[in-house]
């Protein structure tokens, strides 16, 4: 693999292992705040972020490059409402679409066919984060901050399952 791309491939595990490192901290936000509902659906983001990191990190392997591990700073731990930190993850998932953009635009510059197929996945994947997030922030601007409405969107998020796109390889 050409040295461009392996060092784009690394900086996005990167980034990958920070959105789950970001996600893992608004859950701990939130089941110190008693809302386990909403803890248990970061707890999956983060699994599902760390096995995004894990496909690109695998992806290095099989074509025989490096991965170079970055460092990372502490996330954010002062978050105030269930709004606010939803409205945080969908900037964030935007900005992973811009960077998996990115990364796809110099895979075909670059003619790596294979990078671009893999790629493919991530940017279906995006599309489905980004619509999941959208549709949370949606309902928590209808229901505002009021305790019983938080309650019952808090169990429905409990009832999140494992995506199938989330382990797919």
């Amino acid at each position: 693999m050409k040295t461009k791309l392996v060092g784009a491939i690394n900086d996005q595990i990167c980034a990958e292992f920070k959105s789950a490192y970001l996600y893992l901290a608004m859950a701990a936000w939130f089941t110190e705040n008693n809302l386990p509902g909403f803890a248990h659906w970061m707890k999956l983001q983060w699994q599902e972020e760390t096995q995004h990191a894990i496909k690109l990190y695998d992806f290095l392997h099989s074509r025989g490059a490096s991965v170079t591990l970055q460092a990372m700073d502490a996330p954010k731990k002062n978050f105030k409402a269930p709004l606010e930190i939803f409205e945080q993850v969908r900037k964030h998932e935007t900005m992973i679409t811009e960077r998996i953009n990115a990364l796809y635009e110099l895979a075909v510059q670059e003619k790596d066919y294979p990078l671009q197929i893999v790629l493919q996945w991530f940017i279906n994947e995006q599309v489905e984060e980004e619509s999941q997030v959208m549709e949370i922030v949606e309902r928590l601007k209808l229901i505002g901050s009021d305790g019983p409405s938080i309650y019952l969107f808090d169990r429905q998020l409990a009832g999140r399952a494992t995506t199938a796109s989330s382990t797919k390889e």
